[in-house]
């Protein structure tokens, strides 16, 4: 029996190398591919938006990170300054159902309106797929992909990891600056950074 062992263990583990292994999503990397529904039931996909700017932006309306920019109104004003633009923003919610954060679509249509969103459109991602493709693990966590799909930018939203309103006077507001260099046809300065908030409440 012991004969037969080596080419076990060589079968084995030529079926591992064999196996898809799904490359962690870095920036000057084509940013993972995806499909889901907004809050109106509409399918959209990331290669619908080929040839533009696009900022994902993952959430929870539970979360007091989340709510430390939407309260002031931070979050909606770095949206609706994205998309005059013309900027892509989608914002994404991974939690599953059960656990904090999750939305029926009804309930993201009335979130969207009554915070004042100005993100081009909610994406539903209750089973997880798509958040764990790109490794998102906060809300909020940033990502922008450029007009040719490539990730520029994966982070936070600024350099102040705290959920205290008072905060937002004087952070340095990183998809704001990435955004900026991009209008301005320049490398993205700071391209990663360490992203905060709650941790995303993904199916188990």
């Amino acid at each position: 029996m012991s004969i037969h062992r080596p080419f076990a263990l060589a079968a084995a583990l030529t079926l591992i190398a064999a196996a898809p292994v799904l490359a962690a999503p870095a920036v000057g990397q084509l940013a993972p591919a995806f499909t889901a529904k907004d809050g109106e039931g509409k399918t959209r996909s990331l290669a619908e938006f080929k040839g533009k700017t696009v900022v994902l932006e993952w959430t929870n309306a539970g979360c007091p990170y989340v709510q430390k920019h939407y309260g002031a109104g931070n979050m909606q004003g770095l949206q609706k300054d994205a998309v005059k633009d013309g900027v892509v923003w989608l914002t994404l919610i991974s939690s599953a159902p059960g656990k904090q954060g999750y939305v029926s679509p009804a309930q993201a249509k009335t979130w969207k309106a009554t915070t004042g969103a100005g993100s081009t459109a909610l994406l539903l991602d209750p089973g997880g797929q798509i958040g764990r493709a790109y490794e998102a693990k906060t809300t909020p966590h940033m990502y922008i992909v450029d007009k040719t799909g490539k990730l520029i930018y994966m982070g936070g939203v600024d350099d102040k990891p705290t959920a205290d309103h008072a905060s937002l006077k004087g952070a340095k507001n990183h998809v704001a600056a990435a955004l900026g260099d991009v209008k301005a046809g320049r490398p993205v300065a700071t391209a990663v950074s360490r992203p905060y908030g709650c941790t995303i409440k993904y199916a188990e």
